[in-house]
């Protein structure tokens, strides 16, 4: 539904131009409610039935238009000011009129490869002379039992301006993202030039362009998990699409911080959160005290007799990250037990080569400890941070061998960043960047439709974060210290964590 939204919703023409979405009922109908009519598009439908019965019948108001068929549809819809592309989105007999009328001039098709029932059919144009021709086709996928394969077509006789996979302006269909939505059809206006109005998706995927809203990294590679994932199962029994090796940017200059704005982030859980990180306390209960509760279920009785660790007391994590950071390799024992001047304190190894070797290539900070990982509630996901400095600035590359794209990046993102600002203003220094490096970046399948609420929503700048004090060394961070400026972010959006 990802690419469905972006190639409907995106125009390339003025400014206030928008596409149509044209529809019979019963696609219509197979939109959830909360989603009708398609917002940002001129929503279209087609019935046989008197105007005034149907817009009753289906409560629509002036906003949504209702046509007899599809070409009186595209004629008045052609005519109409301010419309840039129309799109037939469904169903089967618009489908068909598109096509056997050849109306449409790009057919965005998947092809299923394995048998399967239908109770729809419709003419497809096999025949040599057959106007549409496939001009791409990416590779064939198999997901569970069903192999398909993405394929996109253009009228040879109506849209003279295209040419079967690069036109000489050098867009490429073969450049666009495949599209989930089998059969979705495009009615492609152009320019003098003969340039197409249809979105390229590689551009629009292209977030990290300078004047792009950095969130859009986040939301492009959410938009692509849920498109081009894999699915797979995983130790929690949920299911996952997953996206191996990727990465997002976000420069933390002049104060920025961040934060996610589609959704309403905790910031005080993240800041407590990396403040118990850094003190290298490893229970539970200290974040309960302060509110924060993202380690309970981790932390229960259940949860580490399942992992067992039996032994433990409810609530003592073991010698997950922050001990690791501040005595890597001493030996555990419990969560009460003084390991001061126990193991190699990462942390302020880091603090104490950023002031006195800046340059050094092995500013490194590994919660990833094999021999300690048996003993952990939960082995560490975000791994291994280096730090860079360079023109009075430290930047930050971070590691995330697992990333929950839905809740747990979302605080990776901002907990990083704080890290390197605390750590910039106890060396003297200005935060430069933060570099997100992720493995198994997935989505579990509990957290889709929330996500596409999420992916629905613009957003919207950034906080700034200011340090209230001077602050001289590491430990000595309060939350308190932490001035965040100009957060409005949207709703939040619930989503259940995988334990």
């Amino acid at each position: 539904m990802t690419f469905f939204r972006d190639i409907t919703k995106s125009t390339r023409g003025a400014a206030g131009a928008r596409n149509a979405a044209v529809m019979g009922r019963r696609t219509w109908a197979g939109i959830p409610p909360a989603f009708r009519p398609l917002r940002g598009r001129v929503n279209a439908l087609l019935s046989l039935q008197d105007e005034k019965l149907v817009r009753e019948q289906e409560g629509l108001d002036d906003s949504t238009d209702v046509f007899a068929s599809l070409s009186e549809a595209v004629s008045a819809l052609q005519s109409r000011e301010g419309i840039e592309t129309i799109h037939v989105v469904g169903g089967a007999a618009a489908f068909s009129e598109a096509i056997e009328h050849g109306i449409a001039d790009v057919l965005y098709v998947t092809r299923v490869l394995t048998d399967h029932d239908t109770d729809v059919r419709m003419s497809w144009p096999l025949a040599a002379d057959a106007a549409y021709k496939q001009v791409a086709a990416g590779p064939v996928v198999t997901e569970g039992a069903v192999e398909f394969q993405f394929t996109q077509w253009v009228n040879t006789k109506t849209a003279s301006a295209v040419e079967p996979v690069e036109r000489a302006d050098g867009f490429s269909y073969s450049s666009l993202e495949p599209s989930p939505e089998a059969g979705l059809l495009t009615v492609p206006s152009y320019d003098d030039a003969g340039r197409s109005a249809i979105p390229d998706m590689a551009a629009l995927a292209a977030a990290q362009a300078p004047g792009v809203h950095p969130e859009q990294q986040y939301l492009a590679l959410i938009r692509d998990i849920l498109c081009t994932g894999v699915q797979r199962g995983d130790r929690t029994g949920t299911g996952t699409l997953s996206k191996f090796g990727v990465q997002m940017r976000f420069s933390l200059r002049d104060g920025v911080l961040p934060l996610l704005t589609t959704k309403r982030v905790f910031w005080r859980g993240v800041a407590e959160e990396l403040l118990w990180f850094v003190s290298g306390n490893t229970s539970a209960a200290a974040l309960q005290e302060k509110g924060v509760h993202i380690w309970d279920g981790n932390g229960s009785r259940e949860f580490l007799d399942k992992s067992g660790l039996g032994h433990r007391e409810e609530g003592d994590l073991g010698p997950v990250y922050g001990f690791q950071w501040r005595h890597f390799g001493a030996e555990y024992t419990d969560m009460h037990a003084d390991y001061t001047g126990k193991g190699v304190d990462q942390l302020q190894a880091v603090v104490d080569k950023i002031r006195t070797n800046p340059t050094d290539r092995r500013i490194i900070l590994s919660a990833w400890n094999p021999a300690a990982i048996p003993e952990m509630a939960l082995p560490p996901c975000h791994m291994f941070a280096q730090f860079f400095v360079a023109n009075g600035e430290l930047s930050c590359q971070m590691y995330q061998r697992s990333a929950d794209m839905g809740l747990g990046v979302p605080f990776n993102i901002a907990s990083y960043s704080l890290l390197t600002v605390m750590l910039a203003h106890v060396t003297g220094l200005k935060p430069g960047d933060f570099v997100h490096v992720i493995g198994d970046a997935h989505v579990y399948l509990n957290h889709v439709d929330a996500l596409q609420i999420q992916l629905a929503r613009e957003p919207r700048p950034f906080p700034t974060l200011r340090i209230d004090r001077e602050v001289a060394e590491i430990d000595d961070f309060k939350f308190s210290d932490f001035v965040v400026e100009g957060y409005k972010p949207d709703k939040s959006i619930k989503m259940k964590m995988a334990v």
